[in-house]
This record gives C-alpha cells, sequence and structure tokens, in this order.
C-alpha cells in the first residue's frame, strides 16, 4: 500500500490536506494513509467492473467544484461543527432549515435568535457528549460523538435466490439515494455499462439539485431520471423495483417501510442486491462529515481535533459501497447489504497516521474533468416505464 513518504505526497498533491488543518494554520497530513486505502479500494473495483477510479478526485472533487477550504472545527460546507463538550468532543450538523428550527427544543429555550452555533457552543461545554447525541437524535438533529463508532464490515443478509456470477454491464439499477455516497455508487455502476435510474419525489429530489450544477452531474450524468410520487403511486415504484437487479436506498429503512416498498415487501428477484448505506447501524440520520467525527476520522491540531477533508465519510462510503456490490455481483448476489458511513469511517481512521508534515506543499484540489449534464426531474420517465414493460413488470 505505498510507503510513508508516497503517501504523504500522494495526500498533499490531491489537495486533501490544504483540505485539513486549522484555517490559519498549516495543512495537516496526519491522515495521509485514508488515501493510500481508498486507491487500493478503488484499483479493486476498477479491475472487478473493468473502469478506472480516481480515489483523490472522488474524495476531494467536490470541494475543487466549490472552491472550499479548511476551516478547522468547521467543516468545509459550513454546514457541521466540532463542539467541545464536557467529557470530550462532538459533532454536529445544521445543512436544513428543520435542523436550525429545532435548536431551541435541543438546549431548551424558548428561542435561538441569530446566529445558533454560539448558544450550541455554550450548550454543549455543560453536557456530557452522550447526553448531547441523544437529544439531538430525538430532534432528527445529525450528531455524533468523537470515536462512537468502531469498524465494522457491512452487514450482509441473505434476501432471495442466488443467480450466476455477473458484472455491471447490464444491470438495471434502482438508486434511491440522495447527495453523495449512494449516488457515487451508482455513478460507478453506470460507468460500468449498467443502466442506472436515479429516482426522485417530486416533493423531496435530490438536495443537490438545488446546489452546484457541477456536482450534480458529476454523480448522476449518466443516469436516467425517474421521478415518481411516492404516496400517490407506489405501485409504479413498486414495478421498478420488482424487475431491479441492484436497489441502491439512502433513505431510513422506515421511509420506505411505511409505503410497503423496503426489500421486506417487494417479492425477492433472483440474484438480486440491495444496497442501504445509512449513517449509523441504529439508523440515526448523519451526513459526511459528521459521520467521520462519529468514526473518528478527524484531523489533528495542539488543542484538539479538526475536520478531515470535505464530508469524506461520504465519498469513502460510496466507494466501499460500490465494492461490496461488486463482491455481491461475484457471488450470484441475493442478498441485502447494510453500510454505516460512521463505521466506514472508523475503519478509515484506525489506520496508522503519519506526522502532520508541514514543509511539504499542499495545493487545493484539481477541479474534476466536465461530466455529462444531469438529466432533468423526470426527463426520462417514459424510457424507465418501457425498460419496467421489458423486464417483465407493465407499468401500473
Amino acid at each position: 500500500m505505498g510507503g510513508v513518504s508516497s503517501a504523504t505526497s500522494m495526500w498533499g498533491s490531491s489537495g486533501l490536506a490544504y483540505l485539513t488543518g486549522l484555517p490559519d494554520g498549516p495543512p495537516d497530513f496526519s491522515r495521509a494513509n485514508v488515501l493510500t486505502r481508498a486507491r487500493w479500494v478503488a484499483a479493486a473495483i476498477g479491475e472487478r467492473l473493468g473502469v478506472t477510479i480516481d480515489a483523490a478526485g472522488l474524495l476531494a472533487g467536490r470541494a475543487a467544484l466549490l472552491g472550499l477550504t479548511r476551516r478547522g472545527r468547521v467543516s468545509a460546507g459550513g454546514a457541521t461543527r466540532l463542539l467541545a463538550a464536557a467529557d470530550g468532543w462532538c459533532a454536529i450538523t445544521l445543512s436544513r432549515p428543520d435542523d436550525t428550527a429545532a435548536v431551541p427544543a435541543l438546549v431548551q429555550a424558548d428561542e435561538v435568535a441569530g446566529d445558533p452555533w454560539p448558544v450550541l457552543r455554550r450548550w454543549a461545554a455543560t453536557q456530557p457528549r452522550a447526553a448531547i447525541v441523544e437529544r439531538a437524535t430525538l430532534l432528527d438533529i445529525p450528531a455524533a460523538s468523537l470515536g462512537e463508532a468502531l469498524p465494522a464490515a457491512p452487514r450482509i443478509r441473505p434476501r432471495g435466490a442466488r443467480g450466476p456470477a455477473r458484472g455491471a454491464a447490464g444491470l438495471l439499477v434502482a438508486d434511491l439515494s440522495s447527495m453523495w455516497a449512494g449516488p457515487l455508487c451508482g455513478q460507478l455502476l453506470a460507468r460500468a455499462g449498467a443502466t442506472v435510474v436515479k429516482v426522485e419525489s417530486p416533493a423531496r429530489p435530490d438536495g443537490t439539485r438545488a446546489g452546484n450544477a457541477g456536482f450534480l452531474d458529476w454523480m448522476n450524468g449518466e443516469k436516467l431520471s425517474y421521478c415518481v410520487d411516492f404516496d400517490r403511486r407506489p405501485d409504479e415504484l413498486r414495478a421498478l423495483l420488482t424487475v431491479a437487479d441492484v436497489v441502491i436506498e439512502g433513505s431510513r429503512p422506515a421511509a420506505l417501510s411505511r409505503r410497503r416498498l423496503g426489500p421486506e415487501h417487494i417479492e425477492p428477484g433472483r440474484g438480486r442486491i440491495w444496497l442501504r448505506i445509512k449513517g449509523h447501524l441504529d439508523g440515526r440520520p448523519a451526513f459526511g462529515d459528521d459521520a467521520a467525527v462519529g468514526g473518528g476520522l478527524v484531523g489533528v491540531a495542539a488543542d484538539g481535533p479538526v475536520f478531515c477533508g470535505d464530508a469524506i465519510a461520504d465519498p469513502l462510503t460510496g466507494l466501499e459501497a460500490a465494492r461490496v456490490v461488486a463482491d455481491a455481483l461475484d457471488r450470484g448476489g441475493g442478498e441485502l447489504i447494510e453500510v454505516s458511513m460512521a463505521n466506514v469511517a472508523a475503519g478509515y481512521a484506525a489506520l496508522p497516521m503519519q506526522a502532520s508534515v508541514c514543509n511539504r506543499p499542499a495545493p487545493p484540489p484539481p477541479v474534476p474533468p466536465p461530466a455529462r449534464p444531469a438529466a432533468r426531474l423526470g426527463a426520462d420517465n417514459e424510457a424507465v416505464r418501457r425498460l419496467v414493460a421489458e423486464k417483465g413488470c407493465p407499468p401500473c
């Protein structure tokens, strides 16, 4: 997996050192082995699926597209903060309007006017980490205690009969995930020749559609766009899931189960792989930065931890998920697989750390090559319905 000097050099040239450390301090090279391991995983996927994968570009590409830099205890994207609790460190993410609206209830105040972070910082300092995470979870606010998750292999359970071993070419993949980890797995399968259908609800499309168009294109440019109302037309979505060879799910299991669209409700197809990507195995919500903190994947500074890279648990989980799917295809599928972002981060955090070399160059990450524009929401609905009908399930 390479020596210390080569790992350090790759970490610096990738832009990941540029994204790690205090904003007014030197770049942090201590996690260089993370990229070394990610490159090994990418090579294993590439060999199995017949694609070339730039691991460094996947880990730092979003930051390059958005022009992000290191911000210490503020995540590169700005939505997550590392906060000192009474007994250590924790991370809280306020990425959605509902998260910010729930802050008064979290800190038990009548209201919180203006910037919520100073109030959260003072409140967290008086609370043990476990209490912070427990209370945030009750309010559906993503939060994690530093290093709470341990390295863990994906959970793999039989679900239906196995089929023959196969590659990705020609597969029909229903990608119900959003943001980064799941879509990245789908993107890699699309590059390997699968027909990947990005499934979105008109009420809650992928949040990246409201953000940087380059990132949306990068993750989803090679997919068909299928927009269906999960509540009003569940049978139409069920038809797609019934014929799909691979299902990628990034929502909480209850979100599909209450609509009877979970793996327990869909007839198991021979060889079907159902991939469920979670923030935490216990079902708690998470985003890439707080999941990384939960796994202990942080940089180091003299006075405490700093964020490592940009939402790094997301692309690492996307890579690991693609590897797990490739392995499942070799076994003939027939499996329900659960991958936790926090546990993936913990596995990378367990790699040996390096000295935080300060005298090496750390340029910003290079911008990924231009991607094919992502299809507009629902642009391929008719094409997807034809695919479903051709595979044996008439439109509902």
